[in-house]
């Protein structure tokens, strides 16, 4: 998506944290608690890569600062990617705060940190090998920006701004399920095509379609626009990142095989699928758990 030049940015959704030092060792399960993330987005077992103690090296957190100080048009949006986090952000808040009026949701803003290499967070140190993820605990979402260069090259997506933001649209989707109360209820143990854990995904793509095809009429602060209308090239920048993702197109690249029993994200005919439904229909048709499986 394209910013209107003349949005105001008013900062303060994201935050950076600048890269730590290094401390020796690690910490037992911190390790485990890192492959598990990965696996969670891209169900690939990185166990191999785990110390033959389980353990990680760990990395002294660095200062948290306004990552969009200097962010504060649509313009800067455009050019710059932290500077597009922070307008996502502001959009995405102020989507949410109308929408969860209407779902009976009682919203409140996540926490939005950049990082670069490794950070801790409440679900254990994070890499910039993890991917974008939402944390429940601290409920907050975390971001290498990197992670955007191998959506392009490593995950085949075009990566354009659009593939970037609906990276965080998703993202912001679990924070909305946690409010919700949709983790708490929803059994994520298992895998499958038709498990729990592929519904809460699927039903997060589906929130962040829903942003998208609002995303032209949401206002900053001045009754502004944030965006310019939509294109149908945008839209297939984000379709191309939603089928970038899919549980089947990352099995087949790191294995050359497909196992939907261990899919936990969905395929990228599934992703795509309920990306577009949201985008077309709105955020009160994204409920995938009263469908059955075969209609996911």
């Amino acid at each position: 998506m394209t910013f209107n030049d003349d949005s105001r940015l008013s900062g303060g959704k994201v935050q950076r944290r600048g890269r730590g030092a290094a401390i020796g060792g690690g910490a037992v399960g911190i390790g485990a608690i890192v492959v598990f993330l990965v696996a969670q987005f891209t169900g690939v077992d990185l166990t191999p890569f785990l110390g033959g103690d389980g353990t990680t090296q760990i990395q002294q957190q660095g200062d948290t600062v306004d990552a969009a100080s200097r962010c504060r048009t649509g313009r800067d949006a455009n050019l710059d990617v932290e500077c597009r986090m922070e307008g996502a952000a502001e959009s995405l808040d102020a989507y949410w705060i109308r929408e969860s009026r209407d779902l009976g949701t009682d919203y409140a803003t996540p926490g939005f940190v950049l990082f670069d290499g490794s950070t801790g967070t409440g679900c254990g140190q994070a890499s910039a090998a993890t991917g974008p993820f939402y944390c429940p605990p601290d409920r907050s979402i975390y971001l290498d920006t990197a992670f955007y260069d191998n959506l392009q090259s490593r995950y085949g997506s075009s990566g354009g701004p659009l593939a970037q933001m609906y990276v965080v649209a998703h993202e912001w989707g679990h924070h909305v399920q946690q409010l919700q109360g949709t983790f708490a209820a929803t059994d994520r143990s298992g895998t499958g095509a038709s498990s729990g854990s592929v519904r809460v995904e699927l039903q997060a793509d589906c929130y962040a379609g829903a942003w998208v095809g609002a995303a032209a009429t949401t206002k900053d602060a001045d009754g502004q626009t944030f965006f310019e209308p939509i294109t149908r090239d945008q839209i297939r920048d984000a379709l191309s990142a939603a089928s970038a993702v899919g549980d089947d197109s990352i099995q087949e690249r790191a294995t050359g095989s497909v196992d939907p029993d261990s899919f936990t994200h969905g395929s990228s005919a599934q992703r795509q699928a309920w990306f577009t439904r949201g985008y077309e229909q709105g955020v009160t048709r994204c409920d995938t758990f009263s469908v059955p499986g075969s209609a996911l």
